[in-house]
């Protein structure tokens, strides 16, 4: 059976306009979630390889229950589950941005935990017999070399959270998603709006990715 279905460029070309307004939305849920995340990771990362048992599993738990579960499950339960402890609704946005941050913590907890690991026990003894004490040692030398090593796995976790806040158009954030599914229900131009979305997406990830591979080759990431 041939297909009659032709591809409409002026509609697709009509809903970057309106399409455009969501994209605010979903850059300030992705990147403020991350700035949140990646505290989160460098508490938890540390606290992950920390000795004292005590300090140690509360991090573990935290790491598996949000890496072991769908950010979906998780931005629903902030949004419609929290409201009936706290007594009160909780913004749409401020929900997105807590998921992103909280989920986006726990997997670059392990990237924090695994780029401090890599780096050798010599580069810490070595700071110990210059005369620095413990925690000068570690922000001084053995940060700057993890930190470096963890500049694209924390690219990958930002494309992946930039993609996530895809599915909080459950919850009615006015992200790109949730701008074409309106823009849709007015023109029936599903194929056309959903393909500038899908373009709209990769305009973003590839410009950061662009963005993070500059900074590593600069070598940005040893100040």
């Amino acid at each position: 059976m041939e297909s009659t279905f032709q591809f409409d460029w002026q509609a697709a070309i009509n809903s970057i306009p309106f399409l455009l307004k969501g994209i605010p939305y979903t850059l300030l849920i992705s990147f403020g979630g991350l700035a949140i995340g990646f505290a989160l990771g460098i508490l938890f990362g540390l606290l992950s390889i920390n000795k004292r048992w005590f300090m140690r599993w509360p991090a573990t738990a935290y790491i598996e229950i949000f890496r072991g579960t769908p950010i979906l499950v998780q931005v629903l339960f902030i949004f419609y589950g929290l409201p009936d402890l706290l007594g009160g609704p909780i913004d749409p946005l401020t929900a997105g941005i807590a998921a992103i941050a909280l989920n986006s913590g726990a997997y670059i907890s392990e990237v924090v935990r695994g780029g401090v690991q890599s780096i050798d026990r010599g580069q810490t003894e070595a700071g110990l017999s210059l005369g620095l004490s413990r925690t000068q040692t570690f922000w001084s030398i053995v940060w700057p070399q993890a930190f470096r090593r963890m500049i694209p796995p924390l690219g990958n976790q930002a494309i992946v959270s930039i993609k996530d806040t895809s599915l909080f158009s459950v919850i009615g954030v006015g992200e790109l998603v949730r701008q074409g599914q309106v823009y849709i229900a007015n023109t029936f131009t599903a194929f056309e709006v959903y393909f500038v979305v899908a373009l709209m997406y990769l305009c973003i990830t590839l410009s950061l990715s662009v963005g993070l591979r500059m900074l590593e080759r600069r070598g940005v990431a040893n100040i």
